[in-house]
């Protein structure tokens, strides 16, 4: 006849910390299911936001860095201005059979690099009014744009182009094109009359 074993337990043997539990097989102290997603959570967020997107790249920081020059006021006070940055922009229009096509060139006169800053992901705007002020056409109406702040560096010397197209316009008679770019820190408008025969 065999004895039941029974396992003895040492008295120097530690008791489990509290909210764990020891397994009778291997005497192996597990966490509760609690603590395991607690742990999945935090080295997931913690993942997220490791890989999460930056608002300027590198380039970006270090040339805003470069362009910014500090000027004292009459307070005392610092602020950022950009005195020596120059934009030169121009709006052409061409009229052509199947529509009316706008082109906006931003060129950077400085030496320096230019950054500019849009609020949301509309970076520029074409709108056609009438010889009454009525607005006939306007491209981003019927578009959908993110809402999250866009940088673009525009480097000495170098021109942002954009280029749109009316299609069929139905009506004949003078209008204006107005075409701006939606920068928050060097905002730009051009208006450009045109006759559609």
């Amino acid at each position: 006849m065999r004895a039941a074993s029974t396992r003895a337990v040492s008295p120097t043997a530690t008791p489990p910390a509290p909210g764990h539990f020891r397994s009778k097989q291997s005497g192996f102290r597990y966490m509760p299911s609690v603590s395991r997603i607690s742990i999945a959570l935090l080295c997931a967020g913690a993942f997220a936001f490791a890989c999460g997107p930056r608002s300027h790249s590198e380039a970006a920081s270090t040339a805003a860095l470069t362009t910014a020059a500090p000027v004292v006021l009459q307070g005392g006070l610092a602020r950022s201005s950009h005195v020596s940055a120059k934009l030169a922009s121009n709006l052409e229009v061409k009229i052509e059979d199947d529509g009316v096509k706008f082109a906006l060139r931003v060129t950077n006169e400085s030496k320096k690099h230019i950054e500019l800053t849009f609020p949301n992901g509309q970076t520029h705007d074409f709108v056609v009014i009438d010889s009454l002020g009525r607005e006939m056409w306007r491209w981003g109406a019927a578009r959908l744009f993110t809402q999250s702040v866009q940088n673009k560096l525009l480097g000495g010397g170098e021109t942002l182009s954009v280029n749109e197209k009316w299609e069929r316009p139905a009506r004949h008679g003078k209008y204006t094109a107005i075409a701006t770019l939606h920068s928050s820190n060097f905002p730009v408008e051009e208006r450009v009359e045109f006759v559609l025969p």
